[in-house]
């Protein structure tokens, strides 16, 4: 299994693009759900809430993105449409046409994870895997196709 890459920072649109570079060995499905997913805490809770952001692979291919922010109230929502006008509100639908699963996790403590998993594919590109969530921690918002 290869070991896991975490990043602590503070959100703000300038880390958006560091995060990505940080990531791009896992591939640019894995970059782009990470840079989805830091800009919603940017976007809903402001600049400068502190982030930690963990990805890593297991011995089946499988990799897992987890983004944990400290509000456990401001819950992702995957919006049914979004207007050709609208500048934004699709990055969940990224991350939904992305990944085999996302959530939500409230693990002990405060805070929340929006976390989400993908497969690596021919190529190098990640495509959608199944996988349970991990111990301790409760799906309660998301996609799982089971």
């Amino acid at each position: 299994m290869r070991p896991a890459t975490t990043l602590e920072l503070l959100a703000t649109p300038s880390e958006v693009s560091g995060v990505r570079r940080a990531l791009s060995a896992y591939g640019a499905d894995v970059q782009l759900c990470a840079s989805e997913l830091v800009t919603n805490v940017v976007q809903h809770l402001g600049e400068g809430v502190p982030v930690t952001v963990r990805v890593w692979c297991d011995d089946g291919g499988r990799t897992r993105l987890e983004v944990t922010d400290p509000d456990p109230r401001a819950l992702p929502v995957l919006r049914a449409s979004v207007g050709a006008d609208e500048e934004s509100g699709r990055g969940l639908a990224l991350l939904d046409a992305l990944a085999a699963r996302w959530g939500v996790s409230h693990g002990p403590g405060r805070g929340k994870t929006v976390w989400c998993e993908l497969e690596a594919g021919p190529g190098g590109g990640a495509v959608p895997v199944g996988s349970v969530v991990g111990p301790g921690r409760t799906a309660t918002a998301g996609r799982d196709p089971r």
